[in-house]
């Protein structure tokens, strides 16, 4: 007998051998109703936090703790960074705690100290009471890493991550642009509305109470949604019984469903339209007719209505011999912090600091008025000036930020991470900040006819880079965590050491753009910062993307499986008139392809 190619693939088995089939298993849908209700639940957030900005100043200056306008403006940034030094504090306990019970239980109760600390500062009487209010949301609130966590244990494929993680930075970029109306809007109402919120009220005694209970009104939204319609994303939680998701079906169900509210709605709307002009014969009902009912009538076959349960990690394979095979538990690895999870969460942590320094102080310098000493400068490098600009103009350009922020982040960042990959952009994005910040103090001594595009220039580059920067260190974050099951942990210490310099950030910019001023050099913080993003881009070349487990998942869906088959068949045999030397090669040929190789 003569057999042909030497390459053959054959599983020996009860019934036979046959050819495995080399087709690729389809990937699974994007989550895009996951996301969906994630993103409903973390809107709250960005309105809650954002919401203070146009009336923190004016809050503290109502506290009668000080008539220096200097001290204001310092208390007023205590304010808005006892959050983020908080929720360092916390941020890594509650990671931790979402690798242990689960991340739904964590962000549910995360979006419940938002809304009791947004109620506690609307009461606030005095700035102990504010500070205190504003550090209890960030000590109850570790929701940042604990979100980046459930995307990524959504998405189970690479080609799906470039459009999902930008989902949660849009979300941000709307709280952003809705937070600061809002808080400008409702804040002192009786000022504005006096016939509505009278004076003397509880709104003339706490006036900052409004925009705060929308804020709560936002949150409690945001529970309902979690709870009823969030899954749960850990892998060995997510086969709980969630009560919440049950009701929540059971309510859309009612609502929704084949015999829901709309559903008769519409059936009655049908029937009242036909007027009983063109009545069917036997009466138009929703009841089958006796002999064509399945299970309805049938004492054996029940129909019983209740919430879908979750399948179980196991799966039966047919064509065995009847075992059950189970999922086998994820393992944690020995290791959670490997050398390229520490290069990118310290990557993390500085763009965290240079990105807030940035937005913090880029209002200032538009509001800071022309010095008028052009005598005493000595370009390049000494000059102090500002731009001048109102209230007005800032919160304009800072609303077109947002919006532009929001377009980069949906239709840019997914193209172009998709024909550069996460870690080349991200590379590429830390070379281009240093020549960002060392050009930024220059805008100012452009000609006043000029001056306003500039700014828009400004605000495009500056944000075109940070809404690729921060998704695509997200990506490579998930995809360097060496099991799901550490995964909360890895995303609470980043978003730990984030929250910490994001703290630091103003603090350091706001002393060195005082004394820049004061000894006529107004670009030195920007120049300082442009040094720390030469350290970062350095640094971003210290991160390498291994292989981890969506590589490891798409190799095993390209692996062609054995297959039992009953016929036996080969396509590398020829046909011979010897049945027993027939047989006896086509034994040889399968024991030697099923031979491992050194």
């Amino acid at each position: 007998m003569v057999v042909g190619p030497a390459r053959t693939v054959a599983a020996a088995g009860r019934h036979g051998v046959r050819k495995a089939s080399a087709k690729r298993s389809p990937p699974p849908p994007y989550p895009k109703r996951q996301l969906l209700i994630l993103a409903l639940c973390r809107i709250c957030e960005p309105i809650a936090f954002m919401s203070i900005f146009p009336y923190v100043y004016h809050m503290v200056k109502d506290f009668d703790i000080t008539n220096d306008e200097s001290k204001i403006s310092m208390y007023a940034g205590w304010v808005t960074s006892s959050f983020t030094l908080a929720e360092f504090l916390a941020g890594f306990l509650w990671g931790r705690l979402s690798d242990k019970i689960g991340r739904k239980p964590v962000l549910l109760t995360g979006m419940g100290g938002t809304g009791l600390s947004v109620i506690l500062f609307g009461f606030a009487p005095s700035l102990p009471v504010a500070l205190l209010a504003r550090a209890l949301g960030g000590i109850l609130n570790g929701n940042m890493g604990v979100l980046q966590t459930t995307v990524g244990e959504l998405v189970t494929v690479k080609e799906h991550q470039p459009r999902a993680y930008t989902v949660m930075p849009i979300v941000w970029c709307i709280g952003s642009i809705v937070g600061p109306m809002i808080g400008g809007t409702l804040a002192k109402p009786v000022d504005w509305i006096p016939t509505v919120f009278q004076p003397g009220s509880i709104w003339d005694r706490f006036p900052y109470l409004l925009p705060n209970l929308f804020s709560a009104m936002c949150v409690f939204f945001g529970l309902t949604v979690g709870f009823l319609f969030l899954e749960e994303t850990h892998a060995e939680k997510k086969y709980r019984r969630d009560r919440g998701v049950e009701f929540g079906k059971y309510l859309t169900s009612c609502i929704f469903g084949k015999d829901g509210f709309f559903q008769r709605l519409l059936r009655l709307r049908r029937r009242r339209g036909k007027n009983g002009e063109e009545q069917p014969l036997l009466g138009e009902t929703d009841e089958s007719l006796p002999g064509y009912r399945t299970a309805d009538g049938s004492p054996e076959l029940t129909s019983v209505e209740g919430p879908i349960m979750p399948e179980p990690p196991c799966a039966l394979d047919l064509e065995s011999t009847g075992e059950i095979v189970e999922a086998q538990p994820e393992k944690k690895p020995e290791r959670t912090f490997t050398k390229p999870i520490i290069f990118i969460i310290i990557n993390y942590g500085l763009l965290a600091f240079h990105t807030m320094t940035l937005d913090s102080l880029l209002p200032v310098f538009l509001s800071t008025e022309p010095t008028g000493t052009e005598a005493s400068w000595s370009l390049p490098f000494k000059f102090a000036d500002g731009f001048g600009y109102d209230t007005r103009t800032v919160g304009i350009i800072l609303s077109i930020q947002g919006l532009y922020s929001m377009i980069s982040t949906s239709f840019f960042f997914p193209r172009i991470t998709g024909r550069l990959g996460a870690l080349r952009l991200f590379q590429i994005i830390s070379m281009s900040y240093p020549l960002l910040y060392f050009a930024t103090p220059y805008f100012v001594l452009l000609p006043s006819s000029v001056r306003m595009a500039g700014v828009y220039l400004l605000i495009i580059w500056k944000c075109t880079l940070a809404t690729m920067a921060y998704p695509s260190n997200a990506i490579l974050l998930t995809n360097s965590a060496p099991s799901t099951l550490t995964l909360g942990t890895i995303n609470g210490v980043a978003a730990s050491i984030a929250s910490l310099c994001r703290a630091m950030g103003p603090i350091v910019s706001g002393y060195l753009y005082t004394v820049g001023l004061r000894v006529g050099y107004c670009g030195m913080v920007w120049w300082f910062t442009a040094f720390v993003t030469i350290g970062a881009s350095f640094l971003s070349f210290g991160i390498t993307e291994p292989r981890g487990r969506l590589d490891e998942k798409e190799e095993i869906e390209e692996e062609e499986p054995a297959v039992v088959s009953g016929d036996l068949t080969t396509t590398t045999t020829t046909t011979t008139t010897e049945p027993a030397a027939a047989t006896t090669e086509l034994t040889n040929v399968a024991l030697t392809t099923t031979t491992p190789r050194d």
